[in-house]
């Protein structure tokens, strides 16, 4: 009966929480963590863990299909992992390479046309894995539907020392102007870059850190970030719809900043000119909400008055932000 009602809860606050999230982040980054933790709970080894946790990530590609999520970069194997003992690692190789070919074969990774790539020092790889991923990236090389980034042999400080040292010997060779070193050119030599910048990291297992996990796209970004206790082959959909909620609640913190800043600015262009507060319509339109568009407008109609002599500059405003 209590296991009865217990679903019946869940599957009631499940709902709810998906009612309360709208569109969503775009691109999901995960932090897998408490697998051997799981493991030595349930009185298995360390790979056991692994081997379920490997299902826990084939959900959450499901997950982000229902959810509209475009992009899901999951962190499987970091460059700190090859200080394991080998009898940890090659078991976990050997998943690893059994479920990249199990999701380059499998139907519905065809039917939704994912794209699966792998980011990180991919030479390190067994010779094993990395012919696994060659399979599984030339098999859905052709979609662009979703993209699923497994991080492999990957740590986010190798990554941006190695794009720094790119950048310094492309200068020092003549192939690159100082002056044109920007973020594409760090971003242009980043391997296998994801396509977008991360909006949200998730973290399971109940550490509270985000273990060097794609600095230049996620902290560039601001992503929010998720903590959970449970261990990654606990992770549910309620915990994964939890974390949407705190990236959405984070987002509407940002407008409601951005619609606050941006009036206080509208607010103190009394003494404008009608060209200046044109100006400043101008950079305002398109970064913010309807709501905040219309709270500038209100702004600047009382804080621009119009003379005998000229336009209302506030009026005007109304007009453009108003679109």
């Amino acid at each position: 009966m209590y296991g009865w009602l217990n679903r019946q809860f869940r599957r009631g606050y499940e709902r709810l929480l998906r009612r309360e999230i709208g569109e969503g982040p775009t691109h999901v980054a995960i932090i897998q963590d408490g697998n051997r933790r799981y493991a030595r709970k349930q009185g298995e080894d360390a790979p056991e863990g692994h081997r379920e946790g490997a299902d826990t990530a084939e959900q959450v590609l499901n997950w982000c299909e229902e959810l509209g999520i475009d992009e899901l970069t999951l962190y499987a194997f970091s460059t700190e992992n090859f200080e394991r003992p080998p009898e940890e690692r090659e078991p976990l190789f050997d998943i690893i390479e059994a479920k990249l070919y199990e999701l380059a074969d499998s139907d519905r990774v065809h039917t939704n046309e994912v794209s699966i790539r792998a980011i990180g020092e991919i030479e390190r790889l067994p010779e094993r894995v990395q012919d696994a991923i060659a399979y599984a990236e030339a098999e859905t090389a052709d979609y662009n539907s979703f993209r699923l980034n497994v991080a492999l042999a990957y740590g986010g400080r190798n990554e941006l020392l190695r794009a720094a040292r790119e950048v310094a010997t492309a200068v020092d060779n003549g192939d690159l102007d100082a002056d044109d070193v920007d973020p594409e050119a760090i971003e242009n030599r980043l391997y296998r870059q994801p396509v977008r910048d991360v909006d949200l990291i998730i973290r399971t297992g109940g550490d509270e850190r985000t273990s060097n996990f794609l600095p230049w796209h996620a902290n560039g970004n601001e992503a929010a970030v998720y903590f959970c206790a449970p261990y990654w082959p606990e992770f549910s959909k309620i915990d994964f719809l939890r974390g949407i909620r705190t990236y959405e609640a984070r987002e509407e913190s940002w407008q409601e900043s951005k619609i606050d800043r941006a009036v206080a600015l509208a607010g103190a262009v009394g003494s404008l000119e009608l060209k200046e507060a044109s100006e400043l319509v101008s950079r305002l339109r398109g970064k913010l909400p309807q709501a905040g568009r219309r709270a500038v407008a209100e702004e600047l109609e009382t804080a621009t008055p119009a003379d005998d002599d000229s336009e209302s500059p506030g009026a005007d405003a109304t007009l453009d932000l108003a679109d």
